[in-house]
């Protein structure tokens, strides 16, 4: 369940967002953990750091195979690396492949993704801060940035290692003394939970954690025709990208071909040129081993005959931008040796150069919660719409000039929040994807069931699939859309944020405004015997009164005042009390509607219903607030149902009431913000 004070901490946090929180400049603290602060009292106090939200400790490793007490972890003990080596180093001649060499973890995954920051020294060190050592100012602390979610983190550690029978048990370096790699991974598993949640994963969520950039998978088997753009493309704005061969069983890992390829490992992608070849253009690509040799020995390889055959101009400045294990191949060969293509796209706050051109992102955070917003995809057509909504709008087509169609290129990520860390629980990824609808002729409103069910989707992902992430690369003409994110079954609850990539301008909008509930009625319009009853609960006071109905529980009088009262004077007309009346009889007939069992209560479901019904839209959240607040047992009885009414239609109208300007912003002086949390 969606705790009322976690809203409010959600409110907060996107202020801060909005501020600059999480930017790369502004970096998140990991459970408030301040590393220059920390640094300076240990400095100050001669006590080297001990972490006590990640300690050294059995449950830091693990929850399964390295539960504490298992065989995999008796006799561990940790270790500082001032206690392992004579001359501890943090790095010794900058990052390299060698300083990253696995150990009894299942997180190869991880190091690719790390040992392809050694070929970034900008990308390294946006990771890695400057100025760590274990010589000035030592105090046994460091600290790494990652991107999570959305945003960047800061996350301090101390430097106990787990050591087993004398050696680090995880990540380590070739020379044995320099610890930057074994750090760096230790700090992703406080991130994550443990170093056990680190087991098994994509090269490409790496890849995103290290950059905040957006990955995207190609089976080079079924390579879309215009692959070949789409990799000269990332090129341009300095993506990631790396290859590999499949391997088909264990034998095969790391196996080199007759051509000297190797299976199973990571290969970057650096280059891609045409050149003419005996009257022909011919498309070459450009790919590096990260081991620095065994290189490609087929055509187009550094020694073959095919450089006799072009201007040797343009040989030698080919050549001249290769560095050792880097070869050129054709672009046919390529797609027919390697298996599979991964693109990290980065965001511009990862780029630097101006001269490269980049993505326009948008970004959303969102939550699907039972009974409210996990609707399951398409296969349930009665919950599907109350999915979370977001509305894209594609303003400029491609200017690509070898392409005739009138399209925009579009990127659409979908990623599940903080999976790993429910390992501990039993808990894994969702399954999870998303459709998108084309929005013409439709108003500014959640869709409801009857669109979806007359409506089919223009574009969707490719799979629904239980990994972190989802991602497609689309091209749609211009116009409005809606993309709608959901887990594959209804019910599964998990916060996620959704990213839009685009190559040219656009909007996105969370779909939701705000309603009218203005009843305007005068006395004519009120029947003689209504009249008559007010006159008797009047008594002699018959043109207002105090609100007293038995009816209600008095928790209802003041909101139901500040719903109906106009005048600030806490009491009931005539005309007022007609209103409340109206107000009551149409809630219970609501109620009773969508009350579908005729159980005296509704479920969290038929409760977002029946408040739809009676005009309240649907605002971001607002279902997983009113399902906290007034559910009982996941039910609401008409009590709470009533509440809840009174309660939304007295926020509206007060929020209505300080949106002076109608920007969509409240803004509250000392005597407003009183008279709301004492009378609201």
């Amino acid at each position: 369940m969606y705790p009322v004070g976690g809203i409010s901490a959600a409110i907060y946090t996107n202020r801060l967002r909005a501020e600059g929180m999480g930017s790369k400049e502004q970096a998140v603290q990991f459970a408030n953990q301040d590393y220059e602060a920390l640094k300076q009292q240990c400095v100050e106090s001669g006590c080297l750091f001990e972490d006590p939200c990640f300690p050294a400790e059995p449950p830091s490793l693990g929850f399964k195979e390295l539960a504490p007490y298992s065989s995999k972890t008796r006799d561990v003990v940790w270790m500082r690396p001032t206690e392992l080596t004579g001359d501890p180093q943090f790095i010794v001649g900058g990052a390299t492949r060698t300083d990253i060499c696995q150990g009894a973890l299942g997180d190869c995954w991880l190091l690719a993704a790390i040992a392809s920051l050694t070929l970034n020294d900008r990308l390294l060190h946006r990771v890695v801060p400057h100025g760590q050592s274990f010589q000035d100012d030592y105090a046994g602390i460091f600290h790494f940035q990652f991107w999570q979610f959305g945003e960047w983190v800061d996350v301090v550690i101390d430097d106990k290692l787990p050591v087993k029978d004398g050696e680090l048990m995880f990540v380590h370096s070739a020379e044995g003394n320099e610890f930057w790699s074994a750090l760096l991974e230790k700090a992703y598993a406080k991130l994550n939970g443990s170093y056990e949640a680190l087991s098994g994963g994509s090269t490409t969520e790496g890849f995103e954690d290290f950059t905040g950039g957006v990955s995207e998978m190609y089976e080079l088997r079924r390579a879309p025709r215009d692959l070949h753009r789409i990799i000269g493309k990332a090129l341009e704005r300095g993506s990631l990208l790396g290859c590999s061969i499949d391997i088909t069983s264990a034998f095969d890992m790391e196996a080199v071909t007759f051509k000297k390829l190797v299976k199973g490992h990571a290969y970057s992608v650096t280059g891609l040129k045409e050149v003419d070849y005996r009257g022909n253009m011919v498309r070459l690509i450009r790919i590096r081993n990260p081991w620095g040799q065994v290189e490609w020995t087929g055509a187009w390889s550094d020694n073959s005959p095919e450089w006799d055959e072009i201007d040797p101009s343009e040989r030698e400045d080919l050549h001249l931008k290769m560095e050792d294990g880097e070869f050129w191949m054709s672009f046919s060969d390529f797609l027919r040796q390697f298996s599979r293509l991964e693109i990290c796209n980065l965001t511009p706050d990862a780029l630097s150069e101006d001269a490269l051109s980049h993505w326009n992102t948008m970004k959303f955070y969102g939550t699907w919660r039972r009974g409210s917003t996990a609707g399951g995809c398409r296969n349930h057509p009665n919950t599907f719409w109350i999915n979370p909504q977001y509305k894209i709008t594609l303003l400029e087509e491609d200017d690509d000039p070898d392409d005739d169609e009138v399209a925009c290129s579009f990127l659409v990520a979908l990623m599940q929040k903080d999976r790993r860390r429910y390992r501990r629980q039993g808990q894994d990824m969702h399954t999870i994807g998303f459709a998108l609808y084309e929005y013409r002729g439709c108003q500014n409103v959640h869709l409801k069931k009857n669109f979806f069910l007359s409506h089919s989707s223009c574009a969707r992902s490719e799979t629904f699939i239980n990994l972190r992430e989802v991602s497609t690369r689309l091209r749609l003409p211009p116009g409005e859309y809606l993309i709608v994110p959901s887990t594959f079954e209804p019910s599964k609850e998990a916060d996620f944020v959704l990213r839009v990539f685009t190559e040219k301008q656009s909007e996105t909008e969370y779909v939701c405004f705000p309603c009218d509930f203005n009843e305007e009625i005068t006395e004519d319009d009120i029947d003689e015997s209504f009249k008559s009853m007010f006159a008797q609960l009047a008594g002699e006071v018959r043109s207002s009164f105090l609100l007293v109905l038995t009816l209600f529980e008095l928790s209802l009088h003041n909101n139901m005042i500040v719903v109906i009262v106009k005048d600030g004077s806490a009491r009931l007309g005539l005309v007022e009390f007609q209103i409340l009346w109206n107000k009551i009889r149409k809630w219970l007939v609501i109620f009773r509607d969508f009350d579908l069992d005729k159980s005296g209560a509704m479920s969290s479901y038929e409760m977002r219903l029946a408040v739809e019904a009676a005009g309240i839209i649907d605002l971001i959240n607002l279902p997983i607030i009113l399902v906290a607040r007034y559910a009982e047992n996941e039910m609401i009885d008409f009590d709470n149902f009533i509440c809840c009414l009174v309660k939304l239609e007295a926020m509206f109208r007060s929020f209505q009431q300080l949106n002076k300007d109608g920007a969509g912003v409240a803004e509250l002086n000392l005597t407003e913000w009183l008279y709301l949390t004492m009378c609201g």
